[in-house]
């Protein structure tokens, strides 16, 4: 064979399937779809009186669990960085916009750079946002920061402050302050990591893929967002949402494939014989 001879191309049915830059508008209005089932799980399972005593009973579950296994020591943990103000200033704007800003990013990035892996990636992040909608209609839990103060958390925001509050006007209307089971911080911040880690190549962006959970865990903790049942509970659901989605994105794969086969034999199919004309 020649130099000049054009290159072999494997069928398409082989090849993975991009995500084009002109399906935006899909991505989009899944985007809406979550937003709005998380609006209404907001209506149902709010920070209001009604659901006030079903959060704080599951809470004490939480701490009960906790203290059986010896791992409820998230209040010892935050004392240790209460005198440092500036610190905790950090973490709590961190927690308002880390959570929010990196997954966007990284769903941009996925969409636009790695658009083979991107499919398998939306639909875990989806599935888990379902499983996590779940688990705040049926287990509201009040966080750490909101139980009475004989338990001696802070709520580090109330007390040291940031550029957002949960009782301002814009976030009191996103928020759910009792969607604390499953930590979507700690499951968001995982799927960065994982669904980036295999596609980036220079060692110093895989070494902050692997801090950007960790320092998301100490966040929720010292600022008591969570509790560690919360995070493993995370970690949990993430894992599930990955097998379910790798399930369901190889057979909407081979479903697409076989009508494109299907497609193939039809149009390389002869017309069928006209009848004549009397």
């Amino acid at each position: 064979m020649s130099e000049t001879s054009e290159p072999q191309h494997e069928p398409a049915t082989n090849r993975a399937r991009p995500v084009l830059p002109s399906h935006w508008w899909r991505e989009i209005l899944i985007i809406a779809v979550f937003y709005g089932l998380y609006t209404l799980v907001r209506d149902i399972r709010s920070t209001k009186p009604v659901s006030y005593l079903q959060a704080f009973t599951n809470a004490k579950r939480i701490i009960r669990l906790e203290t059986i296994l010896g791992v409820f020591h998230e209040q010892q943990i935050q004392h240790w960085f209460l005198h440092d103000r500036s610190f905790i200033r950090f973490w709590n704007d961190y927690y308002g916009t880390a959570h929010f800003v990196v997954v966007i990013a990284v769903l941009v990035m996925m969409f636009f750079w790695f658009p083979a892996h991107y499919r398998l990636w939306r639909n875990t992040l989806a599935i888990t946002n379902l499983i996590a909608l779940i688990g705040f209609t049926v287990f509201p839990l009040m966080p750490p920061r909101l139980l009475p103060p004989s338990y001696h958390f802070v709520d580090t925001l109330q007390k040291f402050g940031g550029f957002w509050n949960f009782s301002s006007g814009a976030i009191n209307h996103v928020s759910n302050q009792y969607a604390a089971m499953p930590s979507l911080h700690t499951a968001w911040a995982l799927w960065c990591a994982v669904a980036l880690f295999p596609v980036l190549r220079a060692w110093w962006t895989k070494l902050l893929l692997l801090i950007y959970p960790l320092a998301t865990i100490f966040c929720i903790v010292v600022t008591a967002n969570h509790y560690f049942a919360d995070e493993a509970a995370g970690i949990v659901v993430l894992g599930v949402s990955y097998f379910l989605a790798n399930r369901l994105t190889l057979a909407l794969d081979r479903r697409h494939n076989q009508r494109e086969v299907e497609l193939g034999h039809e149009l390389a199919a002869p017309p069928p014989d006209r009848a004549r004309l009397p």
